[in-house]
């Protein structure tokens, strides 16, 4: 018996000793490939929030740039520099971060460089704007190119962010074979296997709560860009508001200085003339024709101050109402433009600012016709409803493509953002060889 379990005990032993080494091993690959991994997610994680810091300083940065542009207020300035450091520094973090990795690095650069460009563009246009060169900073304003380099920016952005995630999936598989060949482990040693098990389940909880609380957070940011994103548009509308009342009350002074002013100087002088005129007759012929000429001259510059004033300001719908001064409008510019005007319009009851809605939706209407539309006919309607109104202004014109009208067409904005302005809503609706029609539905109590 005893030189029967010697032998045993000799393979025991060994086995045993092997067992625990094996364990051994297998528990320290596991730790260290887990580190490795959680290594690699945490390194996955800085890269995406620096990646999403970037977007955010890079739309900051933006929406001070706009502001300033916009309304030449110098504050709006403090946050688009503070915007620009922050931007350096989320480069730098970001280049250490992507330093091992060759082809991000070079995607990075990629990146790198339309933000240079992007933020270059920016530069030109609050510099230009400090100078004063209007035409110069509208034009770069208006031009894509800031926009190629952000929708770049976002592009080149996302699939970095999409490198990051793919890094922290492949630390997650890896923890996880890292935890597969525990449970190897744990078959080989039932107490190591245990242990092992309680360990993996311990570590799983823990993944899944972090995996909570990243989705939280993500929520939250979420949540605060989109509130962030609706205050700004609503600041944004509020502004275009103001800027569009402002050009009105700008609008209706210019023209009752032109009534007053232009209006008693020309009318002076043609009492003038006119004297002159009767003194001078059988006298000199030619002095009296000249004075003639003159008054003619006159008249002609007196009936252009009436309509650059009407323009303006259209007298009409203070003095006629709106039914009225549509009226009058439809018959001059079928005067002008030989298109054939129909009306249909019913007395309507609505405050001054609204009216003055309605005309200007028509009239740009009318505009919008003559300059593109190629159209033989149009029609003008009106009609009175219990709580609101609506009017349209439809044309048997070439007619466009709705859903091809970008963000540079202001009329058509314009039109949209003064109707809701007014508590209205702006239908367009066209298709190519169809015409086009532009309907709105504004209520009685504003």
């Amino acid at each position: 018996m005893k030189a029967f379990a010697i032998p045993r005990m000799a393979i025991s032993l060994p086995l045993a000793v092997l067992a625990a080494a094996f364990l051994i091993f297998i528990n320290e690959a596991s730790f260290r490939k887990s580190t490795e991994a959680a290594a690699s997610i945490e390194e996955a994680q800085q890269t995406r929030g620096a990646i999403n810091k970037l977007l955010q300083h890079m739309l900051d940065a933006e929406t001070g740039q706009r502001g300033y542009l916009l309304t030449g207020d110098a504050r709006y300035l403090e946050p688009y520099n503070a915007a620009l450091a922050d931007i350096d520094h989320n480069l730098d973090t970001l280049r250490q971060l992507f330093t091992p990795y060759r082809e991000q690095l070079a995607e990075f650069g990629q990146m790198s460089r339309h933000v240079s460009r992007k933020l270059a563009e920016m530069d030109l246009s609050v510099r230009m704007r400090k100078e004063g060169n209007e035409d110069a900073w509208k034009f770069v304003l208006t031009t894509d190119v800031g926009k190629e380099h952000m929708e770049a920016i976002r592009e080149q952005s996302a699939r970095l962010a999409a490198g990051s995630v793919s890094k922290m999936e492949q630390g997650q598989d890896q923890i996880r074979r890292s935890l597969q060949l525990s449970r190897i482990g744990v078959a080989t040693v039932a107490l190591a296997g245990l242990l092992a098990f309680y360990m993996y389940l311990l570590q799983t909880k823990a993944l899944l709560a972090s995996g909570r609380r990243e989705q939280e957070s993500l929520q939250r940011e979420r949540d605060f860009l989109e509130v962030q994103v609706r205050e700004r548009t609503a600041n944004l509308a509020e502004l275009a508001t103001h800027l569009q009342n402002v050009r009105e009350d700008e609008r209706g002074h210019l023209a009752r200085e032109l009534h007053d002013e232009l209006g008693a100087l020309l009318t002076a002088a043609k009492l003038d003339v006119a004297r002159l005129k009767s003194r001078l007759a059988g006298s000199m012929p030619e002095a009296v024709e000249r004075l003639t000429h003159l008054t003619n001259t006159l008249n002609s510059g007196i009936a252009l101050k009436r309509r650059i004033v009407e323009d303006l300001r259209p007298s009409s719908l203070s003095h006629l109402g709106l039914v009225a001064s549509l009226e009058i409008l439809g018959r001059e510019f079928e005067e002008r433009s030989g298109l054939t005007i129909t009306t249909d319009l019913e007395p309507v009851e609505l405050g001054g600012s609204a009216q003055l809605t309605v005309y200007r939706l028509v009239q740009e209407s009318l505009t919008n016709i003559g300059k593109y539309a190629e159209a033989k006919q149009a029609e003008i309607s009106l009609h009175n409803f219990d709580s609101y109104i609506t009017v349209e202004v439809k044309d048997n014109g070439k007619g466009f493509k709705v859903g091809s009208v970008g963000a540079g067409s202001h009329g058509l904005a314009g039109m949209r953002h003064r109707v809701e302005a007014a508590g209205g809503r702006l239908t367009v609706t066209s298709a190519e060889g169809e015409g086009t029609r532009i309907s709105a539905v504004l209520p009685k109590t504003r």
